[in-house]
């Protein structure tokens, strides 16, 4: 207990060092919206096709969101890597001291691993979340159509609650950056099924 303690203090203090906590929510609100965008779209598309076997729909989304999770994971990495760097050396410039073997070269080091991290996790999360009627439907524990059903709900309150974790940061209306967010989703939602009618 003492060690992850000791392990969420270093974490503050790097992120205050660093000052990527704003980089990394919108990494995770980014990356998760598209996790789920991605899973949405997947979902309504098997749907509209009448895919009856949950192992496809699974198969597709999850292969989806992770290809988005690898590239942000590694995009992000080199991205915030360079970023880091570059603060480091114009502080070293500025102050005219090596940082080598200091707590600043640790959080710059510290920095992109976690900014990736997120950036990485956060679609595959949104859409295991998406997705996991499917899972359920694959043991055998409900109807694949029930799935689906279940699964739009749950994407769309998804999206509903990224709005509302926006509306909390911006201290503004969660209700209003709720409604967008689902309201993103209700118009690709609208989209496909026209699409699919078509």
């Amino acid at each position: 207990m003492e060690i992850m303690r000791e392990f969420l203090g270093k974490v503050r203090l790097y992120l205050q060092i660093t000052h990527i906590g704003g980089i990394v929510r919108r990494y995770f609100v980014m990356n998760g919206f598209d996790g789920s965008m991605t899973a949405l779209g997947v979902i309504l598309g098997a749907w509209i096709v009448g895919v009856e076997n949950p192992n496809i729909v699974v198969m597709t989304g999850l292969g989806a969101c992770l290809a988005l999770g690898v590239s942000g994971f590694f995009g992000a990495y080199i991205t915030e890597k360079a970023e880091r760097r570059r603060h480091l050396k114009n502080l070293e410039d500025a102050i005219l001291t090596n940082l080598e073997d200091s707590l600043h070269k640790d959080a710059t080091t510290f920095a992109p691993a976690f900014a990736s991290l997120i950036n990485g996790l956060s679609p595959v999360l949104m859409a295991i979340t998406s997705l996991s009627p499917f899972l359920l439907a694959m043991a055998g524990l409900v109807p694949i159509w029930t799935s689906y059903t279940a699964s739009l709900a749950l994407t769309l309150a998804t999206l509903f609650m990224l709005g509302v974790y926006l509306g909390r940061v911006a201290q503004e209306n969660v209700l209003l950056y709720g409604i967008q967010m689902l309201t993103a989703g209700v118009v690709i939602a609208v989209i496909v099924f026209i699409l699919g009618g078509a």
